[in-house]
């Protein structure tokens, strides 16, 4: 690694896992269990990246008094079932292994509660290649009304890593919101669940369509920033 090597900051479902039904099967189940209407099926795709919480409250209308046994359901749910239904994307093993064995300073940055994000990324043999894993708290229904937002965890994420200097990669428009509330660059992936426009319209500095796409982005930051760390260097040298 060399001082003009970015560190990467990775969401994780849409990004690196497709949850391939996992979590809006977990949803759905959950709310059937406690008679609560499941939403349409573009809503519950919806549901996927942001808070839980927040999207069972103000997505699927799960009423106060409910949302924690409904995430108790689905817990239960995804853990028994959801993460073996999850895949990771094309390319996605290969990409964090080599940055991983080249040095680059990795890291996860999720809505999902840390210590599940972990077990998913231990079920699909990765975590190792993540320098850190940052999520949110793992009982969503307490924190609720004072959320860990995705701003703080890539700011958690920042202080891992020990540096300002880094681009976040992600799916949805909070993992835009995230990146740029801690004055990072991010670079949006098309595989994930943003409806057409979202990312663009947030300010995904790029858009990026396959894992070949991203590493060409990164390795563009990577000869921007030596080129401004050359400037430095050089600055006031004839």
């Amino acid at each position: 690694m060399t001082l003009s090597t970015v560190p990467v900051i990775f969401d994780l479902d849409g990004t690196l896992v497709d949850p391939a039904g996992g979590i809006t099967d977990g949803i759905s189940a959950a709310l059937t269990e406690l008679g609560i209407g499941v939403p349409a099926p573009a809503q519950l795709n919806a549901m996927i990246g942001p808070k839980l919480s927040d999207s069972l409250l103000n997505i699927a209308g799960v009423p106060q008094e409910q949302l924690g046994e409904v995430i108790r359901l689905y817990r239960a749910y995804y853990l028994e079932t959801g993460i073996a239904q999850s895949r990771l994307y094309p390319g996605i093993r290969d990409l964090v292994e080599e940055y991983s064995a080249a040095g680059r300073p990795i890291a996860v940055a999720t809505q999902k509660p840390e210590g599940l994000a972990r077990i998913v990324l231990e079920h699909h043999g990765i975590a190792s290649s993540f320098r850190f894993i940052r999520g949110s708290a793992a009982d969503e229904a307490a924190h609720a009304r004072a959320p860990l937002g995705k701003t703080e965890i890539v700011a958690a994420a920042l202080s891992d890593l020990r540096t300002q200097h880094a681009v976040m990669v992600g799916d949805r428009a909070q993992d835009v919101a995230g990146a740029m509330a801690n004055g990072l660059d991010c670079i949006g992936v098309s595989w994930g669940f943003a409806p057409d426009g979202e990312l663009h319209e947030a300010g995904a500095m790029a858009i990026v369509h396959t894992t070949t796409d991203l590493v060409a982005t990164v390795e563009r930051l990577d000869a921007l920033r030596a080129a401004a760390l050359s400037e430095v260097n050089n600055d006031g040298v004839v």
